[in-house]
């Protein structure tokens, strides 16, 4: 043992230590910098550059995509948009003529004018059958020239456009089955314009025509919401526009408006059926006055026949049909809910 405890000096026990720490800081080193004097670090940051790079500039490129494509669709909306106001405008001071093309009818003016004529006198007889006064009749002959055609026209103009609506979305779904299958849009517009009911079928045909012209497919759809000015027309056109120009999933596109078009049909629905009760009442209020008239006429006649044989009772009337009407406006106004007015 005392051999052994010589050997312990201070000396080889201060150079074991020293050998130790030398040994620690030595791996320290070792396990710090290994990687970068053997070039794995180097190695691994070249792998991860060459391996991102791509990437990240598929992702920049997409985002320039993207950004192109977002501007320009923004432009394009902001042009229907422009073109929807001018529309509009040119809507409010639209002629009788174009009317009268809106309402599916190929007349020309003369006939408007014969037609008009040929009211006026009906109902000319019609008002000195029922009243005896050539007043009351004139008045019937006036309503018969100048209200009753342009009546006609704007109930036959509305009836189309409500056709238009319910077959609009039957024909956009021939188009999305058609794209899906392969087919070209232009064949698919075909297929709708042969298989589809009136009046799409006709507004289709018209864009085909509009194309033998050598009119592009985008512009000749622009042309539909001029000849049917209700906002699904406008859409689909601006779908087919924007697809035209911009690209993208158009058998995607015109499946949402497919979509939307039967939404609207079936909130159109439901408006109704909420807003009956509130036109059925209405109804009954304009039409009471008439049916009191009526009963009196038959109980009492020398009593309600004052109102006709009378100049008093003529003005009376006057009056009284007058504010009827005003308050038949009213009444129709406060339970009339359009939703096919767009913006």
């Amino acid at each position: 043992m005392s051999g052994f405890e010589d050997f312990l000096t201070p000396q080889v026990t201060g150079i074991a230590v020293a050998v130790l720490v030398m040994l620690a800081v030595g791996g320290i080193i070792y396990s710090l910098f290994q990687p970068t004097l053997s070039g794995t670090k180097r190695r691994d940051q070249r792998l991860s550059a060459v391996s991102a790079r791509p990437q990240n500039e598929n992702q920049r490129k997409q985002l320039r995509d993207n950004d192109r494509r977002k501007r320009s669709i923004q432009d394009q909306l902001k042009e229907f948009e422009e073109r929807q106001k001018a529309k509009h405008d040119k809507q409010a001071k639209l002629s009788l003529k174009a009317r009268m093309e809106q309402a599916g009818l190929n007349w020309e003016m003369k006939h408007f004018a014969f037609f008009s004529a040929i009211s006026g006198v009906v109902f000319l007889l019609l008002g000195f059958i029922l009243s005896g006064n050539l007043l009351i009749a004139a008045g019937f002959a006036f309503a018969g020239c100048f209200g009753f055609p342009r009546w006609y026209i704007s109930n036959k103009r509305k009836r189309r456009f409500n056709a238009f609506l319910d077959e609009l979305p039957n024909g956009v779904d021939i188009i999305v089955r058609g794209v899906k299958a392969g087919l070209p849009l232009s064949d698919c517009i075909k297929v709708v314009a042969r298989e589809a009911r009136e009046p799409v079928a006709t507004e289709f045909r018209k864009i085909t025509e509009t194309q033998i012209m050598g009119i592009s497919l985008g512009d000749a759809v622009a042309k539909m919401p001029e000849r049917v000015p209700v906002p699904e027309a406008n859409f689909f056109a601006i779908v087919v526009s924007i697809q035209q120009k911009a690209g993208g999933g158009l058998a995607e596109a015109l499946g949402n408006l497919s979509k939307v078009l039967r939404g609207r049909k079936a909130m159109k629905g439901k408006i109704k059926a909420l807003s009956a009760e509130a036109k059925s009442s209405a109804g009954i209020i304009g039409a009471m006055p008439f049916g009191v008239g009526t009963i009196i006429f038959f109980i009492a006649p020398n009593y309600i026949m004052l109102l006709f044989t009378t100049t008093a009772g003529n003005i009376i009337i006057g009056g009284c049909l007058f504010w009827m009407f005003i308050g038949v406006l009213v009444m129709r106004q406060m339970i009339n809910f359009d939703i096919w007015e767009a913006s």
